[in-house]
């Protein structure tokens, strides 16, 4: 039973998600939280740990459930629900659609979309971080996480000021990793 609540779950993640990883972060929390299967702390450690660990986030996010679930196989129908929408949306596409993508009425559907996602990720983030600094009791709050998010927006900030460029988002999780070694 577990298998295939794995397998259905994921697959609608990954069947619903548009945007990539960040866009699929809600869908990913809530059907996580609604099984039960993390609480909100665990899920935004979850979220840390697959953005620092190597590949797509939404794939290690769902083998990391799955294992935690149901062991090998768990992670093994968890990565391919959320993998085999995308897959078969590209392959589709690539085979019968690469015209129709051209067409302009297609192209104001992707540019609409966009803002949309917008929302959604700055949403999600404002939501993770206020979560995280406050932690389970409204009025305990982890001055320490406050410290860490304080110190990246500080560095992202100065960073786009005096360089005029992003910074790189591999030395933002490694500057996070340091800090949180650190601080904890």
């Amino acid at each position: 039973m577990i298998y295939i609540k794995l397998l259905l779950s994921f697959l609608k993640i990954g069947l619903f998600s548009f945007g990539g990883a960040y866009g699929a972060i809600p869908l990913i929390q809530d059907v996580v939280l609604e099984n039960n299967w993390a609480d909100t702390e665990m899920f935004a450690n979850l979220v840390a740990l697959s953005e620092a660990t190597p590949g797509p986030i939404m794939v290690n996010m769902a083998a990391y459930i799955g294992s935690q679930q149901a062991g090998l196989r768990g992670a093994l129908l968890a990565v391919i629900g959320v993998v085999f929408p995308s897959f078969a949306i590209i392959l589709i596409v690539t085979v019968l659609f690469l015209n129709i993508l051209k067409k302009p009425y297609i192209q104001a559907v992707l540019k609409g979309i966009k803002p949309c996602l917008t929302g959604v990720i700055l949403a999600t983030g404002t939501y993770m971080a206020i979560s995280i600094c406050i932690e389970k009791n409204p009025f305990s709050i982890d001055f320490k996480a406050c410290i860490i998010y304080l110190l990246l927006a500080a560095v992202i900030f100065l960073h786009r000021k005096f360089r005029g460029k992003e910074v790189s988002p591999i030395l933002l999780i490694v500057f996070s990793a340091i800090c949180g070694c650190l601080l904890y």
